[in-house]
């Protein structure tokens, strides 16, 4: 807690009008900050305590500003476990901001589509999450609790604000082909395989990623409503079985899965249309339900 209200001091001091909405920005999707007005930008590197983030498509950074008529605050670049950090390390800016008087969390996130009815391009609009790191115990609200940030057993049923939801259904521009479903959080770094894809369906999700699940939860634990948006980039890996009747016992060469560098792409591409939809939810957004 002290380290979050140190950097939400050093914030504070040099701000010219502290934030009420936040946005978390996934790989590749850091351009949003460009549509900002009056910015304010702070490297991680110059924030007491923050962490550095280590993954291209993430540039580290915080900008400050006016998206619409609200003060709003965007992350250009996150953190997660699979950098090395622990769940209090990647959870650090949702809480530093929470500190500093953010309201509204928006997580967005380049994901990988598990259901049929999503494509690269598509938007899913989180509705409920299975936190995988979570479950297993590499929870940010592991440990002693600290009732500053919030209570010990927080309920996550309501994780995502369903009035949120329906805003961003509503909003969303055409071409995001906008759905509401449930997205998954895993560890990383390594792509899922064919089992865990299988595995993951079979549990009842729509998109897999490796961040948003912790940032929820933190989110949650501070009594911040929390959006998210997963924008897909590739499709997951589909079933095994399926794949080598398709090539007819070994006709035809298998389709390399995306790297990381495709994954930038695709998230780049679909970033206008998620730009648009932030656009307009702004206004609202800065609002306190």
């Amino acid at each position: 807690y002290e380290a979050c209200a140190e950097a939400a001091a050093w914030l504070r001091a040099r701000l010219r009008e502290p934030p009420r909405v936040a946005l978390v920005c996934g790989s590749g999707l850091g351009a949003l900050a460009q549509e900002l007005t009056d910015p304010q930008s702070f490297d991680y590197a110059d924030i007491p305590h923050f962490p550095r983030s280590t993954v291209q498509g993430h540039a580290g950074r915080l900008v400050v500003g006016r998206l619409g008529s609200g003060p709003c605050a965007v992350l250009q670049g996150r953190f997660h476990l699979y950098e090395g950090y622990s769940p209090a390390q990647v959870v650090m800016p949702v809480r530093t901001l929470a500190l500093l008087g953010v309201h509204t969390l928006v997580l967005t996130n380049a994901a990988g589509a598990l259901s049929p009815g999503l494509a690269p391009g598509h938007l899913l609009v989180i509705r409920d999450h299975i936190d995988l790191p979570g479950l297993a115990g590499r929870s940010p609200l592991v440990g002693p609790n600290d009732e500053r940030f919030g209570p010990r057993f927080p309920a996550m049923t309501d994780g995502y604000d369903p009035a949120l939801r329906r805003l961003a259904l509503a909003l969303a521009p055409p071409e995001l082909h906008a759905r509401p479903g449930v997205y998954v959080g895993v560890g990383g770094p390594s792509y899922e395989t064919w089992a865990e894809c299988r595995l993951l369906r079979r549990l009842g999700a729509d998109a897999v990623g490796m961040s948003t699940v912790s940032e929820a939860a933190a989110a949650r634990h501070c009594g911040l409503r929390v959006l998210g948006l997963s924008l897909i980039t590739n499709a997951a890996p589909g079933d095994e079985d399926e794949e080598e009747k398709e090539k007819g016992g070994g006709g035809g060469a298998e389709a390399a899965p995306p790297g990381h560098e495709e994954v930038l792409a695709a998230a780049q591409e679909g970033a206008r249309h998620l730009r648009r939809l932030l656009v307009a939810l702004a206004p609202r957004l800065a609002e306190v339900a």
